[in-house]
């Protein structure tokens, strides 16, 4: 028994699987981390991926086109981050309790709305989803090939993401405005930044990758919505980022650790080991609360969920 998981662990088959599951991981800490370093905590990343996925499917599956469902779930997760982002920003109310209630609303709505859309429907659900793509040449690449270059367009999304936000980040002057705005925003509101305009933006960037993620989760793969799809991978996203010191290289690192845990629970289970199935389902959860305690020194930004009105600047 324990050969077969050994051998089910070591193959392309699960370093295929573990980068599929980090996908959704990747896409909602590259937009979470926008908002992070521009000083909003967004722990509502969970609420938004859950209402991008179903949104996602509704629109894939009365429009027959996956790509109308991607920009339903921005939309939607979009308007649940400029409601974050006034409540914060403009208001300057408690960035986690405006991230709890949409997490709470969204676990309602996205309930409400299936149940609504769908309580006559017969049968297994499906919409019109995204394939996986395979890129001539580079999937020849042994081991390496089969597993990143046989994907879906979002995993392709979200590996490009990573060294465009790092790009942005740290050889732009858009991402020098947004580092400021979570680092020194007084100093940033001397030079000319429009802060509370910078963190706005950043929340809603933030929100409409998180839909994407959502998107990645019912409409890529599964072609279907269950709900509380999300099942926590938006809060595991805001880990990676704490555990990434808020870099997009290391954050994208602690996600690939996640998307392997991921793949290594349903392995653990696909192997018929004497164990409760409750315990590989534990894994990322632990892998998550065991990364968060051993990050040591914090890295965050100084100014990280603390509001900042420029109009009170003397």
């Amino acid at each position: 028994m324990l050969n077969e998981f050994f051998n089910l662990v070591f193959s392309t088959s699960f370093l295929t699987a573990s980068i599929t599951y980090s996908t959704p991981f990747i896409l909602a800490a590259m937009g979470g981390i926008v908002s992070e370093r521009s000083g909003v905590m967004n722990l509502g990343l969970e609420g938004m991926m859950l209402t991008g996925a179903l949104f996602a499917f509704v629109g894939s599956y009365f429009t027959g086109s996956p790509v109308i469902g991607v920009l339903f779930a921005v939309l939607a997760s979009v308007v649940l981050g400029v409601a974050h982002a006034i409540a914060c920003v403009e208001f300057g109310a408690n960035q986690v309790i405006s991230a709890v209630a949409i997490n709470i609303f969204s676990v309602g709505l996205t309930s409400a709305l299936f149940k609504s859309f769908f309580e006559n429907a017969t049968g297994q659900l499906s919409s019109s989803g995204f394939e996986k793509i395979q890129i001539p040449i580079l999937k020849s690449i042994p081991i390496l090939g089969t597993a990143v270059f046989s994907q879906n367009i979002f995993t392709y999304l979200a590996i490009i993401l990573v060294p465009l936000t790092y790009i942005i980040f740290y050889k732009t002057k858009i991402g020098l405005k947004i580092r400021a705005s979570g680092e020194y925003p007084k100093a940033a509101n001397t030079m000319g930044v429009k802060v509370q305009k910078v963190r706005i933006l950043s929340v809603v960037y933030s929100s409409a990758i998180a839909g994407i993620a959502g998107a990645s989760l019912s409409i890529a793969g599964i072609n279907t919505f269950i709900e509380n799809i999300s099942a926590g991978r938006g809060f595991i996203a805001f880990a990676c980022v704490i555990f990434g010191k808020f870099n997009p290289v290391g954050t994208a690192i602690a996600a690939l650790m996640f998307g392997f845990a991921d793949g290594l629970q349903l392995r653990v289970q696909a192997t018929g080991l004497p164990i409760p199935y409750q315990l590989p389902l534990m894994l990322p959860y632990i892998l998550a609360f065991i990364m968060l305690f051993l990050s040591g020194k914090n890295f965050s930004p100084q100014n990280w969920g603390v509001p900042y009105f420029a109009n009170e600047e003397e």
